[in-house]
């Protein structure tokens, strides 16, 4: 039996037109049946002068060659004020000088050149030379730490690292032993402590010497671009790789699923260290021709505020757990900046409570669009569009050119469910930006495709008019007395009460009902975790959900235990209450007791 998703969807928000704005995606059902990658790639795309396609030719150098190079390409703002507006002819310039640095350097194509860096041009400049020298590039999060940092660079078999002076002693130096690859440090900073440092190359002083023109060697759509590392539940990081072709995906996504427009101020706060981050931070916006805002500083309410006002943000990209803090500063602050130009808000990174996307509309003005897709995906799957209404707590429905469906799988059999009934999440291959692989992991690679589909790992249904609803990860998913829950729908009806600022949901083996929902709520300032509130948890969660739903057990925690990109580590949650392994833990953001 399915635990239909009934508290979820039981208000829609009304498709609405923004000052005359018509979205790109006007006709969905149209769009579907006449869409083809083919031919979106002709009308789309340039392809290098003598044929093949580069990532980094479609994101710039194709601006510049058709009188576009003026253009601004982003406006950077720097942890300590700083302001720095870079046009797309600067980015061009400053990237072939940076695939002339790793020419001279003998880093050859296919080899693989790593960053670890702040959200600063330098990034970018490093990502578009790397593609157009034909390296792969893989991005890492600057916050992560010396061990899941040595554990990249030695899975990716890095080549070369861009990275900063106390970047490098901190966390770069300790892998050091470990990673015989490693052949060229180049670092950005102080040429004083450059120089104190042994072995390491002064970035600006090679850039310097470097000619600004660079002819992109032949690049063919099947080529490997970039690589990106995702977690497993146990193990070690896998690395996805993707090729660039991909370019194509993020292109049409960005119009399709963010709805670009020409004049467009678009901002993805995700760091480039995770796929959002590159594939909708740079690669979408920069191939799409519009100008993007990279802020370099850490979240604080009032300053994303003061952002989205002062850049006249028009589309914005973001994730959850942003949402969920903005949420908690409160709508009078919101309230006292000017968000006209705000078009257009979506989320990304996990499922988004259906209270977010209402607040959206309350205090933003704009629901807040969900959408769904991974870092195997490359690029956006599944979506909420502006011509669409949006049921809150939805993920949409999936792109044109993307075959979704709910399936179950009976060993090598994949039978397509019904509409409401919970299922697999599955993908037809074929999109552009479908990874080509696991690094060095061929076997894992093949278990994610049988039957002709691609198996996403996580549980969802899709309603009877195609919108799809998140129930949570496979192994995930709870079952009790023959009852089949998702946590997600759990967590989100506990964060509507007043009191909870964060919920996560497990089940707990249970001899009687196999097992039973438990949740770990942290709550809001002013409240306190006693028996009191516990019960009243408990009976707001059952008037709302029902007996056979509702935990069972609540416990109370300071913080709930979030990935670095903002996801839920349920996972965690439930080997410490059973006592078992936790894993792979390295993009663990922050801990509880």
């Amino acid at each position: 039996m399915t635990i239909p998703a009934g508290a979820l969807a039981a208000q829609v928000i009304t498709k609405r037109v923004f000052r005359g704005v018509q979205p790109n995606l006007a006709d969905y059902e149209l769009a579907c049946r006449d869409f083809s990658w083919e031919e979106a790639r002709r009308r789309e795309l340039t392809g290098l002068p003598g044929g093949g396609i580069n990532m980094a030719f479609e994101a710039v150098d194709r601006h510049v060659a058709g009188g576009r190079g003026g253009r601004v390409a982003a406006r950077w703002r720097g942890r300590r004020g700083e302001r720095r507006d870079i046009t797309f002819a600067e980015l061009a310039r400053e990237s072939s000088r940076f695939a002339n640095v790793l020419a001279r350097l003998g880093v050859p194509a296919g080899a693989r050149v790593f960053s670890l860096l702040d959200r600063v041009p330098e990034l970018d400049v490093t990502a578009l030379g790397a593609l157009k020298a034909r390296a792969v590039f893989s991005p890492l999060f600057s916050a992560f730490g010396p061990d899941p940092v040595r554990a990249r660079l030695s899975i990716g078999e890095a080549t070369a690292i861009v990275t900063t002076p106390a970047y490098f002693r901190q966390k770069v130096a300790p892998a050091l032993a470990d990673v015989r690859s490693l052949r060229h440090v180049l670092l950005v900073g102080d040429a004083g402590e450059i120089a104190a440092i042994p072995g390491a190359l002064d970035l600006v002083a090679l850039m310097r010497a470097a000619p600004d023109t660079w002819t992109i060697p032949p690049t063919s759509a099947d080529d490997p671009a970039l690589l990106h590392f995702t977690s497993g539940t146990t193990g070690k990081p896998k690395g996805a790789i993707h090729v660039h072709g991909a370019v194509l995906a993020h292109h049409v996504t960005g119009q399709l699923a963010l709805d670009f427009h020409d004049d467009d101020v678009f901002w993805c706060t995700a760091d480039p260290g995770w796929v959002t981050g590159m594939s909708y931070g740079v690669i979408a916006p920069l191939s799409n021709g519009i100008t993007r805002v990279i802020d370099e500083a850490d979240f604080d309410a009032e300053r994303w505020y003061r952002i989205l006002e002062a850049e006249g943000v028009s589309v914005w990209y973001t994730a959850p757990t942003a949402i969920r803090m903005l949420m908690k500063a409160g709508p009078e602050l919101a309230r006292s900046f000017d968000l006209s130009r705000l078009r257009l808000v979506a989320s990304v990174g996990e499922a988004l409570n259906p209270d977010a996307v209402r607040w959206g509309e309350a205090v933003l003005g704009r629901p807040i669009h969900d959408n769904w897709w991974q870092t195997e995906t490359g690029g956006i799957m599944i979506a909420n569009y502006p011509s669409m209404d949006i049921r809150p707590g939805s993920m949409g429905r999936p792109l044109p050119g993307i075959t979704a469906a709910i399936v179950h799988r009976t060993d090598d059999r994949i039978e397509v469910a019904p509409p409401d009934e919970t299922g697999e999440l599955a993908l037809r291959p074929g999109w552009p930006s479908m990874f080509t692989g696991y690094l060095n992991d061929p076997a894992r690679y093949a278990k994610c495709f049988v039957g002709g589909w691609y198996l996403s790992g996580d549980l969802a249904r899709c309603d009877p008019d195609g919108y799809y609803w998140f129930v949570g990860r496979g192994d995930d998913v709870i079952k009790t007395s023959g009852h089949l829950i998702g946590p997600f729908e759990v967590e989100s009806v506990l964060l509507e009460h007043p009191a909870v600022a964060e919920a996560a949901v497990i089940g707990k083996p249970d001899p009687i009902a196999g097992e039973i929902v438990k949740a770990f709520v942290a709550l809001k300032a002013g409240f306190t975790g006693d028996a009191a509130l516990m019960q009243d948890l408990r009976g707001f969660a059952r008037t709302r959900l029902g007996a056979a739903v509702a935990p069972k057990e609540i416990a109370f925690l300071p913080g709930i235990p979030r990935t670095k990109s903002g996801k839920l580590m349920r996972r965690v949650l439930k080997a410490r209450e059973l006592g078992l392994p936790e894993g792979d833990l390295s993009t663990l953001e922050r801990d509880t007791p």
